[in-house]
């Protein structure tokens, strides 16, 4: 029972969303076809993927549906979470109602929480870049107000992660590592978003998985910073094969 992960699905399978990633070079093409490829090739219905953000260009929950349904196609159990991109996202309860109302029963929503898969204790958020050059938003953004709401959503998905982890310890006597998904990279190149860097240090230096970094094939996908060691899991940077814990 393996554990695996890539991010930026960018799936958009509903012909009113019509947003393909083909134009953005020859490593896109066809890239819903490679990435069920890939994924077939090497997940099993007892294995786990998770996918931190960018999942669907769906505007709402309904326009998602068929994002959400290929992905449910798919071997595996899935734990996705919130990209920048994902502007169908909703509350946890209306997603999960959206989901048992549709049949989808391997998908669930990394979301505030925190889940043990296999032997490894995983939580997240989207993040967000903290200096304004390094984003584009669509009209007026208070950029301290979503870094501070970030870093509230982390210190509670983390917190469950500890949680959880005290709890299989005191069962089990396993101690479990943690490892923390996020959409935006907290470091890149010469960028830091020090509040999430110093949350990661605050609960002992998790290992962080992230996407959004699309097109830089020549970067190195692995880094250690801080005593944190960050791995890239975009889906083109990994030519849509999934990344293995």
């Amino acid at each position: 029972m393996a554990v695996y992960v890539i991010g930026d699905l960018h799936l958009s399978t509903n012909q009113k969303t019509n947003k393909s990633m083909e134009v953005f070079g020859r490593r896109w093409q066809g890239y819903t076809e490679k990435l069920e490829k890939n994924w077939r090739d090497v997940v099993t219905p007892a294995d786990t993927v998770i996918v931190p953000g960018d999942i669907s260009w769906a505007m709402n929950l309904d326009e998602a549906l068929s994002d959400l349904q290929f992905i449910e196609s798919l071997p595996g159990k899935k734990l996705i979470g919130k990209g920048n991109h994902d502007f169908w996202w909703s509350t946890g309860n209306k997603m999960n109602r959206f989901l048992a109302d549709h049949g989808i029963s391997t998908v669930q929503f990394l979301y505030n929480n925190a889940f043990r898969v296999e032997e490894h204790i995983v939580c997240g958020t989207r993040g967000w870049f903290m200096e304004e050059k390094q984003q584009v938003a669509v009209g007026e953004v208070d950029y301290d107000k979503i870094i501070n709401r970030e870093v509230i959503r982390l210190k509670l998905s983390l917190d469950d992660a500890v949680k959880l982890q005290k709890e299989i310890e005191a069962d089990d006597g396993l101690r479990l590592p943690i490892s923390v998904f996020l959409h935006f990279p907290p470091v890149w190149l010469d960028f830091v978003c020090r509040p999430f860097v110093d949350v990661l240090h605050e609960y002992g230096d998790p290992d962080c998985y992230f996407g959004h970094i699309h097109g830089m094939y020549a970067a190195p996908r692995y880094r250690e910073y801080e005593n944190i060691r960050l791995t890239l899991v975009s889906s083109d940077c990994m030519d849509f094969h999934l990344h293995r814990l």
